[in-house]
């Protein structure tokens, strides 16, 4: 499947724009893992556009969210390392996280949206103005952006990187795709 082609998958699939942004966020995140560890860039970019695109069928029921979407994507014929990928990064789900893929999807997923929470709060509302300073700042504070599980973004560390070294790819990564996501 072509970029093109998922992400037409994920328009048809996806109504809430913010939903697309964060999975084009995600995507971002994944690449720069991926570059960063010396992996495949188009499988792990994939697995970050297409992670959540059960959410919309799953939001009522999370235990099977990312259970479905990974069924769906295994019908599509797409790569193992991304089905698994999708499959494992609900935390609800308490899966085993093997493969390098796995883990940086669990880690990218949440880190989103602390990023784009620290962006939001600011008077410009750019990523442009986020650093990686204010994003680990608010990583602290519990209460900021509660819904951007702290221990999953923490398991950065199973990818050999610290917690400031994540913080810092998700957030260059994410600066890149600014336009596409709308900050």
């Amino acid at each position: 499947m072509t970029r093109s082609e998922a992400l037409d998958l994920i328009k048809n699939k996806i109504k809430n724009a913010n939903l697309i942004k964060h999975c084009l966020a995600v995507e971002a995140v994944m690449t720069g893992l991926a570059s960063k560890l010396g992996q495949d860039l188009d499988i792990w970019a994939m697995a970050g556009l297409l992670h959540d695109i059960d959410y919309e069928e799953t939001k009522d029921d999370l235990e099977n969210h990312a259970l479905k979407g990974s069924e769906m994507l295994a019908d599509l014929g797409l790569d193992n390392e991304i089905v698994q990928a999708v499959k494992k990064h609900n935390p609800m789900l308490k899966l085993d996280r093997e493969t390098e893929i796995e883990k940086a999807l669990f880690c990218a997923d949440p880190v989103t949206g602390l990023i784009i929470a620290s962006a939001l709060v600011l008077p410009s509302k750019k990523l442009a103005d986020v650093s990686k300073e204010t994003v680990l700042k608010r990583f602290k504070e519990k209460r900021f952006a509660e819904g951007a599980n702290r221990e999953a973004i923490a398991s950065c560390k199973e990818l050999g990187l610290s917690l400031e070294e994540f913080i810092e790819i998700a957030l260059t990564y994410m600066q890149m795709m600014s336009l596409d996501l709308g900050l």
